[in-house]
């Protein structure tokens, strides 16, 4: 089974939500933005490599969302909370748009169907129902 790491990227109490433009079959739903693990990266180094690569920003992982959920053709999703750290982000590969959404905005967006669940877990961390944990070392 091959990883996908997913970003609940925060700042200011919001999550990052990225707009897919491809591949077709996904294009215009929203997503945590990520990518699969490489040969040799742990998830929280990919998920740094894939932020820097597809939105322009340095990120630090702070924890992982319980759960995994599957993706098809020996996929699996994890996602991980992380910290933006510098950078503005930018829809630089795979997505045609950016939002910041407050808990009260989630619902505003059209959500793939396997980042479902970790954002309402995240939607909770928001309401301040959860706290995030200190960074993985």
């Amino acid at each position: 089974m091959r990883v996908v790491v997913g970003g609940a990227v925060l700042r200011e109490g919001r999550l990052l939500a990225a707009r897919r433009s491809a591949p077709a079959e996904l294009a215009g739903g929203w997503e945590l933005p990520g990518g699969k693990i490489e040969s040799g990266e742990d998830e929280p180094g990919a998920l740094v490599r894939e932020l820097r690569e597809e939105l322009g920003v340095e990120v630090r992982p702070l924890e992982r969302v319980p759960g995994e959920w599957p993706l098809g053709r020996g996929h699996v999703l994890r996602v991980w909370t992380a910290e933006l750290l510098s950078g503005e982000p930018e829809p630089l590969q795979d997505h045609d748009a950016l939002r910041w959404l407050g808990p009260d905005d989630l619902g505003e967006v059209e959500w793939l169907e396997q980042d479902r669940p970790a954002v309402a877990f995240v939607a909770g961390m928001l309401d301040g129902v959860g706290q995030v944990e200190q960074p993985v070392d």
